[in-house]
């Protein structure tokens, strides 16, 4: 499907709250053409948070013809490198990270390394790594959101628990709840994601965040003695019993009821799983949220947050006004607008945005601004390549399982990463 905006009134534009450095630039800015967008914002809110955006830029440059296609999100995928190579967009939107990258290496993305200099660099500090390969940036993000400890605050309170700093404080809550017949965490991985999670977390919180991208990108070896260490680590909650039984039976929803009735204490999950915890009656007094703690203090906290992302076809046609696009989305009021809670929900990479008015995002904001110093992962199935982090989250469950396979588990990551990289 395809949308043509034009500006109708310049009256309209002055109406939003938008007077950052950057969307004053592209304000100023002549632009005329065509710029041609390609977007998977198919669902029905991120597809008018997308039009809502593109009307705007839209009006502060009525010479300007925008079009905008919109694809199904899982059709868009399988197409990205066809139109990338093939009468390519202007602007097309993906994620951060090891994704990013095939269309780096093949040379499909534009070099946009000069819209980070100066405050845009800063503000969108977080994320700069994530953005980055050879030394330069391939495009700009305009919205994550974190992942953290979901927990059950009433249950805390009641046997006296506190929201844990180091690994002895998380371990010793867990033995204090099943001391008393609660699970310490709900898990599903029926769905092989969800314990990727667990092993992102935990190799980031004992070897960094610089180790655990290594490991991604294939430069460090799976019988590594480091990455034992974060079996190990893991080793200690399943020894414990801190996993729901038979957790590759449920997917993550499934396995929400098990927090929701009190039988499991908290869920190590992204931001996305408390709507469906409100829808199913518990309050915000009763859930609340903690940053996964340190497990070896010599390494800087390092957090999963999923990054989208805007990028430039290197066979753009229009790469004047598609550079003045991606700056107007980075904006920190633009960043603002679409992560309200009414469009997309989510957090502005922006440091300088403002977050809409709910606890568990001002609590992730603060958390990816401010508390992440170690940097920001995409999650494994983004950061290492599909056919590596299948068959790593496949060990990664069977290690839940079955922890005295590890040798066996290794070696055979191991195989795949020499077979792979």
């Amino acid at each position: 499907m395809k949308i043509y905006h034009r500006a109708a009134i310049a009256a309209l534009a002055m109406s939003t709250t938008l007077a950052s450095g950057a969307f004053a630039e592209s304000h100023e800015m002549a632009l005329s053409g065509d710029l041609k967008i390609f977007s998977d914002m198919s669902n029905p809110a991120p597809r008018a948070v997308m039009e809502g955006m593109i009307e705007r830029f839209g009006e502060m440059h009525p010479e300007l013809n925008i079009e905008l296609t919109v694809i199904d999100r899982e059709a868009y995928k399988t197409q990205i490198r066809n139109f990338l190579s093939a009468n390519p967009p202007d602007v097309a939107n993906w994620y951060a990270g090891n994704r990013m990258a095939p269309y780096v290496d093949a040379g499909l993305f534009e070099d946009v390394s000069d819209l980070w200099e100066g405050d845009l660099s800063e503000q969108l500090a977080s994320t700069k790594g994530a953005m980055t390969l050879d030394g330069k940036q391939w495009g700009v993000p305009y919205t994550y959101y974190q992942w953290g400890v979901y927990y059950r605050k009433d249950l805390y309170e009641e046997y006296g628990l506190e929201e844990p700093q180091d690994w002895e404080a998380f371990k010793s809550n867990c033995q204090t709840l099943l001391d008393n017949d609660i699970k310490c965490f709900t898990i599903g991985t029926k769905f092989l994601w969800t314990a990727a999670g667990w092993f992102d977390y935990l190799n980031m919180r004992t070897n960094g965040f610089d180790f655990h991208m290594a490991l991604a990108n294939g430069e460090v070896e799976w019988t590594d003695e480091r990455v034992k260490q974060t079996f190990a680590n893991w080793r200690e909650l399943i020894d414990m019993g801190a996993f729901i039984d038979n957790h590759t039976a449920y997917s993550w929803q499934e396995a929400l009821p098990f927090m929701v009735n009190g039988e499991a204490g908290a869920y190590l999950m992204g931001n996305f799983a408390v709507a469906p915890l409100r829808e199913a009656g518990l309050t915000d007094e009763q859930i609340d949220y903690y940053q996964f703690p340190a497990i070896n203090g010599d390494v800087e906290l390092a957090e999963d947050a999923p990054t989208d992302t805007f990028h430039i076809p290197s066979g753009a046609q229009n790469k004047e006004a598609a550079k003045a696009f991606l700056k107007f989305v980075a904006s920190a009021d633009n960043q603002t607008t679409i992560n309200a809670g009414d469009a997309l929900g989510q957090l502005p990479v922006n440091s300088g945005s403002s977050v809409d008015d709910d606890k568990f995002l001002k609590e992730g904001f603060e958390t990816l601004s401010s508390n992440s110093p170690g940097g920001v992962a995409q999650f494994f199935d983004r950061d290492a390549p599909a056919e590596m982090a299948k068959v790593a989250m496949e060990g990664f469950q069977e290690f839940m399982v079955k922890p005295d396979q590890l040798d066996q588990i290794l070696d055979r990551l191991e195989r795949a990463r020499q077979r792979i990289y």
